[in-house]
């Protein structure tokens, strides 16, 4: 088999998504909140991701 001599086709990718907002009046999407944003200040771009996914699948069973 010979080898691959062109480039690939580009890749395109999306927009970041919005972050998830919290439930109003719920404490524990209010603490997410207060975790994503100290993630933010730190520049751990990791922590924010899984906060954002903690409130999103909060708010999606219904908790708050």
């Amino acid at each position: 088999m010979a080898p691959q001599t062109t480039m690939s086709p580009p890749v395109h990718l999306s927009p970041p998504a919005d972050a998830p907002r919290p439930a109003p009046g719920c404490d524990v999407c209010a603490a997410l909140v207060e975790q994503r944003r100290e993630a933010y200040r730190r520049g751990d771009r990791s922590a924010v991701s899984d906060c954002n996914v903690e409130i999103a699948a909060h708010r999606g069973r219904d908790r708050c």
